[in-house]
């Protein structure tokens, strides 16, 4: 017997139904997005007279369309033990880029940071103007976005490297340890030292040197990386709280070596790069990403000669572990001694990515290197 007409309509339905559901679905949160829209302004302002501008304004979940005055360095900070998931994106037809959870940071317990404060790594977009933040997860309160444009300076295009000269006089003795490499000076990257919050914290002896890397972005050119470093500065003083800029010293993708953290390049300051293992090591952050590139040459070689000169200057060996109790880690309780590389990458003490897949695999023939580097300029015997 056939179906009768209410039958029929009915069956037609369902088969629609069925037809259009798997376009609704992908068409829906796309609508949805689209009502979520929150758009307005933010403008950067100068701090305190520096070349310096920033912003830092509410978030809330779902995306916001902010239009800006130029900036070039983005970030977010929280309260709460939630991890809220932040993404940008700096123009509606370029891709949603995540902001990955700030991993280096003071150790717990030191007078650094705003208590309860959380961050994520500071990325490099070079100037732009307006973007799009999409946010996802709840649990936290006081969500902000970190707008920084770190403006310029004369000596940014170019501070100039030594010069190489002829001695005129008698050659002078030999090192009794490897040398110290060219370091391009705080003045050099334009630090206002008025942003420091308190005094540097001199450490008892080294063990270690952290190997790191900003996370912040590669297409960078030789006149940004003053600027860049002023941004990082600005960012974990003014924002987070610390005293200084986390790391003791930075490598460009150019191979120049930077002093990042005040307090003097050839003591022992203890940094804010390596939580739960500031205590006792140096930390040397390589400018850039490379969880997705390989590192630089350059920027391997002038790590290899940073870390020779403050291993062999202390009596240290790059190569071996060493046996060191850590002050509260993401992987290491508090007083939980541990065995780790005299030379070693930030994933092996904390949750993190750092210092990227492609530069973590090179540490091995880094130590070796560097051992080997040490070993030229020991005096016989």
């Amino acid at each position: 017997m056939p179906p009768s007409p209410a039958g029929r309509r009915r069956a037609a339905a369902v088969i629609a139904a069925v037809l259009t559901w798997p376009l609704l679905i992908a068409v829906a949160p796309s609508a949805a997005a689209e009502r979520a829209v929150t758009d307005r302004v933010v403008r950067l302002a100068s701090d305190q007279g520096s070349p310096v501008r920033s912003a830092e304004t509410a978030l809330a979940p779902g995306l916001t369309r902010l239009r800006t005055s130029t900036y070039s360095q983005v970030a977010a900070t929280w309260r709460g033990s939630a991890t809220p998931q932040v993404s940008v994106r700096t123009a509606p037809d370029q891709p949603w880029l995540e902001l990955p959870p700030l991993a280096d940071g003071p150790d717990r317990g030191s007078a650094e940071g705003r208590p309860g404060v959380s961050g994520t790594d500071l990325l490099w977009t070079g100037p732009r103007t307006g973007l799009d933040v999409r946010v996802r997860g709840t649990g936290v309160t006081d969500l902000e976005l970190v707008l920084i444009d770190p403006g310029s300076l004369p000596a940014d295009d170019g501070p100039v490297p030594p010069a190489r000269t002829t001695a005129t006089r008698s050659a002078p003795a030999e090192p009794a340890w490897a040398p110290r490499p060219h370091l391009y000076t705080r003045k050099d990257w334009g630090a206002d030292n008025s942003w420091r919050n308190g005094k540097p914290v001199y450490l008892r002896m080294l063990k270690q040197v952290h190997v790191h890397h900003t996370a912040t972005g590669n297409r960078y050119s030789r006149a940004d990386v003053p600027g860049l470093i002023r941004g990082m500065y600005r960012y974990h003083t003014k924002t987070l709280g610390w005293f200084d800029i986390g790391y003791n010293f930075l490598v460009d993708r150019f191979g120049r070596a930077w002093v990042g953290r005040s307090g003097g390049p050839r003591r022992l300051v203890r940094g804010a790069h390596t939580l739960g293992f500031n205590h006792g090591s140096v930390g040397v952050a390589v400018i850039g990403n490379l969880e997705s590139r390989e590192p630089w040459d350059k920027a391997v070689m002038k790590l290899r000669r940073l870390a020779a000169w403050k291993l062999d200057s202390h009596d240290r060996r790059a190569v071996g572990n060493v046996r060191i109790r850590s002050t509260g880690s993401d992987n290491y309780e508090d007083g939980e001694r541990v065995r780790l590389p005299a030379i070693d990458g930030h994933r092996d003490t904390n949750d993190t990515a750092c210092p990227g897949q492609h530069l973590y695999d090179r540490l091995p023939g880094i130590r070796r290197r560097t051992q080997a580097r040490m070993d030229a300029f020991s005096p016989p015997g």
